[in-house]
Parts: C-alpha cells; sequence; structure tokens
C-alpha cells in the first residue's frame, strides 16, 4: 500500500485526507456499482496548503492496464468533482496511474476538456448514456437480490408469483434500502404499492414473462458480483499491499450500501 504523508492544512476548517476518502466514498466504479475507496482504487491522497485553501492531489489505480477507458475517465473525473465542491479546496488533481490511456486522460482532466474534449473523434457515444446504462443494471442487480431473498424467506411463494411483489411486502432491512436506492436513481416510484418486477422504465411484466424476467435478472446480479470479486483479486495481484486498501463487504450486504450515489453530470464539451 502506498503511504503518502498529509502536510498539515494552513487552517483549522480545511479538508484532511479523510475528508477527501470520505468524498471518493461516494463514487462508484460504473461497471462494478462499489465505490472506488472499498475496490482499493484510491492509490494515494496529499492535502497540502494553497492560496485559497487546500491543494488536493488523488492517483488512482484499476486492476488492468487495459480498462476501458471511458469507465476510467468517468470515475477519475467523478473524483474530480466529487472533492472540488468540498469547502476549502482550492485546487484539485486527479491523475490516474498505469493505465495505457493514462497520459489521455490526465491531460484532459488537468485542462477540463471534458469526455469529448480528451478524446476527441473516438468519444463515440456519451458518457451519460454510459452511466444511465449501468444505473439500470445496479437496478435490476438490487431488485433480484429483494426477490431472491423474499423466495428464501417464503417457500409458499412461487417464481411465477413475484410479479406480484410489491414494496410493501419486502421485509426493511440493507436489502431493501439498496432497491430504494437504485429506483430514486432511476426516477422509478417508491410508494408502497409499486410493483417490484419491473423495468427501467417501471412497467410490470406479463405473469407469462416473469420467470423468465427474474432470471435475467439473476444473470446480470451474478454478473456484477462476480467482475467485482474479479477485478478485487486483479488489483491484489498487480499491486502488492492493496488488499490492506479494499473493504471486505459484509456477509449479504449490497455492494456501497453506505454510500449515497453521486448525482455528477459528465463534462460533454466538444
Amino acid at each position: 500500500m502506498t503511504q503518502v504523508q498529509t502536510r498539515p492544512a494552513p487552517q483549522a476548517g480545511l479538508p484532511g485526507r479523510d475528508d477527501i476518502r470520505r468524498a471518493l466514498g461516494a463514487v462508484q466504479d460504473p461497471e462494478l456499482d462499489e465505490p472506488i475507496t472499498d475496490l482499493g482504487f484510491v492509490r494515494s491522497i496529499d492535502v497540502a496548503p494553497a492560496a485559497r485553501g487546500a491543494a488536493v492531489s488523488v492517483h488512482l489505480r484499476l486492476p488492468t492496464s487495459f480498462c476501458s477507458p471511458n469507465f476510467a475517465y468517468l470515475m477519475a473525473s467523478d473524483s474530480k468533482d466529487a472533492i472540488a465542491v468540498l469547502p476549502g479546496v482550492d485546487t484539485v488533481t486527479v491523475e490516474l496511474d498505469d493505465h495505457h490511456d493514462s497520459g489521455l486522460i490526465n491531460a484532459g482532466l488537468a485542462a477540463d476538456a471534458g469526455y469529448r474534449g480528451t478524446f476527441g473523434h473516438e468519444a463515440e457515444e456519451s458518457l451519460e448514456e454510459l452511466r444511465w446504462t449501468f444505473r439500470r443494471k445496479a437496478h435490476t442487480a438490487a431488485m433480484e437480490r429483494c426477490l431472491t431473498e423474499l423466495l428464501r424467506a417464503d417457500r409458499g411463494l412461487a417464481e411465477s408469483d413475484v410479479g406480484q411483489v410489491r414494496l410493501a411486502d419486502l421485509p426493511a432491512g440493507r436489502t431493501k434500502d439498496a432497491l430504494l436506492r437504485r429506483r430514486e436513481a432511476l426516477g422509478l416510484p417508491l410508494d408502497s404499492a409499486a410493483a417490484v418486477l419491473v423495468d427501467h422504465l417501471g412497467n410490470s411484466y406479463p405473469a407469462d414473462a416473469v420467470p423468465m424476467a427474474l432470471r435475467r435478472a439473476r444473470s446480470t446480479r451474478i454478473s456484477i458480483d462476480g467482475n467485482a470479486h474479479f477485478c478485487r483479486g486483479l488489483l491484489r495481484t498487480r499491486y502488492e499491499g492493496s488488499g490492506a486498501d479494499q473493504t471486505a463487504r459484509p456477509e449479504g450486504a449490497e455492494p456501497g450500501e453506505s454510500h449515497t450515489l453521486l448525482p455528477i453530470t459528465v463534462k460533454e464539451n466538444a
């Protein structure tokens, strides 16, 4: 684990290293649906005195050098934005280490060029569209966790009947809370009478389509959980000691359940 000395802030009330790390806890890996702090992607944090507050420098690392540039840029850009809004922060520098596009991404972040300004003609799709794609997947996985938990608790409930399950039928707890957060992020109804098994637009499924919808949701959840486990292992292999920076998830816990979803709009400058 890379240790970076935190220099004292020039005056009381300025953010420290712990404040920066808490802010970064709201930044999610879009594919894994977990905070970058829990995954161990934050390599170092440095806080130093600056002219009008604190100068913050953060280095990020990823499990491989060929992780998707879209995801890499999104996490780095979100990190910069999450820190910049903290009271007392003067300047923010976020750099991505050891990635095949590190130079390009770091230059774009330093210039506040935005996604399209950074990648130019290679930026074929909107990152905001990509963000919504993964928000939908996160909702699907959270929905499946709730329904599977209910099926295990009530052996008399058949898979074909879960289309009739309402939010009011779900037991209170971390799994339901996580689903409600994902529904809110998509603008889906949160009232107790709302159906649980819905698509990303909030539409319920016909009775004969319910089992297949649940199986597809289960496949999505398994994929997300499996990728997260795989990436954690790759990071530990790539960076000795990085496992100490990873936060183990409690048995049955939702990814990032103690963190809020960051409401950031990606800069799309031409």
